[in-house]
């Protein structure tokens, strides 16, 4: 009787915990959780400077310096005139540090900023990150000039990352970027 009540037990705390974890992902629709991150370009982002101004992308990935992470950014620099021909400000975003982002950005020459998040406070809010222990969830968020989640992207194609970003991008009706 004991080990059914504490299977029970455990198991209604694993249920209430991973419906805390799902509670906290952002939906279409909901306002996008403000945040400010220091970038691997040295300046420091907070969403609500582009609220009115512009769209926003933030990519996430779990690691610097991995396979996946690697493709996904590289892709953003090779083919970033995709995404560059849109009214938006782009980021890719780990819970890496900042001295780890800035280097990995700098051994992929990147042309955009990588947000870092250590405390992982911003990936909770975003639901990518479900302690302050995990990598991020390679998802991608697109953010309307509203401050709205406009769409999550659960699917990242690492390969072909600038191109689906710009594909979601003109399906979203995005504004063009001013020549």
């Amino acid at each position: 009787m004991k080990l059914l009540k504490s299977l029970s037990l455990g198991l209604v705390t694993v249920l209430s915990l991973s419906l805390a974890v799902q509670a906290d992902e952002v939906k279409v629709g909901d306002d996008a959780p403000n945040f400010e991150l220091k970038g691997s370009d040295g300046k420091t982002y907070k969403l609500s400077d582009f609220k009115g101004k512009q769209a926003v992308v933030v990519s996430w990935f779990p690691k610097a310096f991995t396979g996946g992470c690697t493709a996904e950014c590289k892709s953003l620099k090779e083919e970033g005139k995709l995404v560059k021909a849109f009214n938006v400000a782009y980021f890719t975003a780990s819970c890496d540090t900042v001295d780890d982002n800035t280097k990995f950005a700098k051994s992929l020459e990147l042309d955009y900023p990588i947000l870092s998040d250590p405390t992982r406070e911003t990936a909770m809010k975003y639901g990518v990150a479900a302690d302050a222990k995990a990598n991020a969830k390679r998802w991608s968020f697109f953010i309307g000039k509203d401050g709205k989640i406009a769409h999550v992207e659960q699917k990242v194609n690492t390969k072909e990352h600038a191109k689906q970003v710009s594909d979601k991008l003109k399906e979203l009706g995005v504004e063009a970027a001013k020549k």
